[in-house]
């Protein structure tokens, strides 16, 4: 399989390609001008600006599929005017462009395109699937207007998967590594009133979705996360007794309020999102690690 990769230097984009590579797939790393260089053969594209040239263009060829990892980062800085424009623009102007791209190449390719289950909102024990409705909030708009920049491609008569993605576990970046020192002084806690539910998915075990909704040609919408959803309480105590350290103190809701701004805390840290993989297991997939304890003992594997 021919895979077109965007958002390569990211800690997905890494392990995915890394996992394509070693099976014998050719990945082809779509870059914007300033991203890091890759190990894979480079295609230079700025979707900022609606622009590839012909020469890369005809280098880029025929691709079984896209993957489109490409976005600002949503928990690394305080959301700021600028920033949310980022979070925002970052995914819906790239998106386009690449649906744009590809329907002019025939509409072949496998759209694989990523989202989040922020799509969802905080919808307190409201058990979440594929067919749920959308919820409110920043976070929620931009993966309704991401998807539908994605669906374009879809009308033009491709094939788009989206990966609806949630807490990804990996002790090599995200929320997990930012985390770990503090657990490992013995000062991590669960965060606010703990009761708040959370959708994680190993690394391994979000590759290995990947890699699935590719080889099965998956359409619309998929949810990315564990099938054994947890509260963010039982999360702090498996990482705890993973790390063999304490894991009893609390971090208040006002004082994440006041660190990160009320609408970054409420819809990163304090949101509830009780998400299912419905449509993945109903089409065949195993998870490696199915309880919040495996995805933990995995990630510090």
């Amino acid at each position: 399989m021919r895979v077109g990769l965007t958002g390569a230097s990211g800690l997905l984009g890494r392990s995915l390609g890394a996992a394509l590579a070693a099976r014998g797939d050719e990945v082809v790393v779509l870059a914007r001008p300033g991203s890091a260089p890759s190990t894979h053969p480079t295609i230079a594209w700025d979707p900022g600006h609606a622009a590839i040239s012909p020469e890369d263009a005809r280098r880029l060829g025929e691709l079984d599929a896209v993957v489109n990892f490409a976005g600002a980062g949503i928990g690394d800085r305080r959301w700021s005017r600028t920033r949310r424009h980022d979070i925002r623009d970052s995914r819906l102007g790239l998106t386009r462009f690449l649906a744009e791209l590809l329907a002019r190449a025939g509409g072949q390719t496998h759209l694989v395109s990523a989202s989040a289950i922020g799509y969802y909102g905080s919808r307190g024990d409201e058990t979440l699937d594929e067919a749920s409705t959308p919820g409110g909030g920043f976070l929620a708009d931009v993966c309704v207007a991401w998807e539908d920049a994605a669906r374009g491609y879809g009308v033009a008569g491709g094939d788009v998967a989206l990966l609806r993605t949630g807490i990804v576990l990996d002790a090599r970046g995200g929320a997990l590594a930012r985390q770990l020192p503090l657990f490992r002084l013995g000062l991590g806690g669960r965060l606010g009133p703990g009761t708040q539910w959370v959708s994680p998915i190993s690394s391994r075990d979000h590759v290995r979705a990947t890699l699935f909704a590719l080889d099965h040609r998956l359409n619309g919408a998929l949810n990315l996360v564990a099938p054994a959803p947890t509260s963010n309480a039982e999360l702090t105590r498996a990482l705890a007794r993973a790390l063999a350290r304490p894991g009893a103190l609390a971090v208040p809701s006002l004082a994440l309020r006041l660190a990160l701004g009320r609408q970054m805390a409420d819809e990163l840290l304090l949101s509830s999102q009780r998400v299912v993989p419905a449509r993945l297991e109903a089409a065949g997939f195993a998870f490696e690690h199915p309880t919040v304890a495996d995805a933990v003992r995995a990630a510090l594997a």
